[in-house]
């Protein structure tokens, strides 16, 4: 309904950034290479954190501006609603940000050095700025956006908030606590349809499960709406079941985020670089991954907490130990499971 041709459609300019963040994650599931050196891709990425924001940055700061008589040729924001019209959204620095986080990876993977370096420094630069300058003490969150003025707006908006957490671009500590605290809902459902992966990305598990879980109340209004669906099926397989494939190390990995009122969960068919595996989980102790598919997965077997060993199907393994980006700690280890072959990994004790 907003395109009628080539020169009349609407745009949103976080768009390129959601796009090139999304196809490193795919790569990581599908271990496709074009993602990684196809010239087309390539091109694409450059192009999108080079050009793109150069052409929508005419004072050089780092930051894109569409001035309101853009109208709807190259919205700043994802939000279209109430509210004055920005030049440049909370939203839209928050996917910049990930963006050149992400493309960073992928060029560390393909042994770009200074590429890497280029897009993490921008993704260092955008996060610095946005946590120095946009927060808003009196408010206990961030600034929506930027005014054709310079100043910023405040109108609340629920996206703007919520999406710089689920861009990651928010630094932990104690405004992240503030924001997370005074975080609200908003008015329709494809703005919620972020909330539990947003809550999910900095360790809220208990109020990510409650969102969650309205996403699919049949009662929720609208709930068939694309965000809706597709949010669930992601947040469900990359969070609350904690599925990770990791192509450009060939493991793939799990770790329960189940709530204490779900006593198990399972996923079956999960397409990953490997082939298609089938994850169980009891509680947070034991996970299962049975192999679906025609060569050896290797799996690695990730637990919440500080465990000396791990239970494999009942032999006691020494596990490595590491935390969660927001500092738990946690235990894992890699086995490989043959095709057809289910293997046992728990904590120790923590079936009897």
């Amino acid at each position: 309904m907003d395109y009628r041709s080539d020169e009349d459609f609407w745009y949103n300019l976080p768009a390129n950034f959601d796009i090139v963040e999304t196809v490193v994650r795919v790569f990581h599931w599908t271990g496709d290479v074009a993602y990684l050196d196809d010239p087309v891709f390539l091109e694409f990425y450059r192009r999108s954190m080079n050009d793109y924001v150069a052409a929508w940055d005419p004072d050089g700061d780092g930051l894109m501006e569409s001035p309101p008589s853009n109208g709807f040729r190259g919205i700043p924001s994802y939000w279209e609603g109430r509210g004055p019209r920005a030049t440049t959204g909370g939203d839209l620095v928050a996917a910049q940000f990930s963006a050149n986080a992400a493309l960073s990876d992928l060029m560390a993977i393909r042994g770009d050095a200074g590429e890497s370096e280029r897009y993490l420094r921008a993704a260092s630069h955008l996060r610095d700025l946005y946590n120095r300058e946009w927060w808003a003490p009196e408010l206990g969150r961030f600034h929506t956006s930027i005014l054709e003025d310079g100043s910023f707006d405040d109108t609340h908006i629920p996206l703007l908030q919520i999406l710089p957490v689920y861009y990651g671009i928010v630094e932990s500590g104690p405004r992240r606590d503030t924001l997370l605290a005074n975080l609200a809902p908003g008015e329709i459902v494809e703005v919620n349809a972020y909330l539990a992966e947003a809550f999910y990305r900095v360790g809220e598990d208990e109020r990510a499960f409650q969102w969650l879980m309205r996403q699919v109340d049949p009662d929720l209004p609208r709930r068939e709406y694309p965000e809706n669906p597709f949010t669930v099926v992601g947040t469900v397989t990359r969070y609350l079941m904690g599925v990770s494939p990791w192509s450009s190390l060939g493991v793939v990995e799990t770790r329960s985020r189940l709530p204490g009122q779900v006593s198990w969960a399972e996923l079956t068919h999960v397409p990953t670089f490997v082939g298609p595996v089938a994850v169980r989980h009891e509680g947070r102790i034991m996970s299962r991954l049975t192999n679906e598919g025609e060569g050896p997965v290797r799996w690695r077997a990730t637990f919440q907490g500080a465990h000396e060993t791990l239970d494999v199907d009942g032999a006691s393994l020494r596990s490595e130990r590491g935390s969660t980006e927001w500092g738990d700690p946690t235990s894992s280890v890699e086995v490989d499971v043959l095709p057809g072959e289910s293997v046992t990994v728990q904590v120790v004790g923590g079936m009897g």
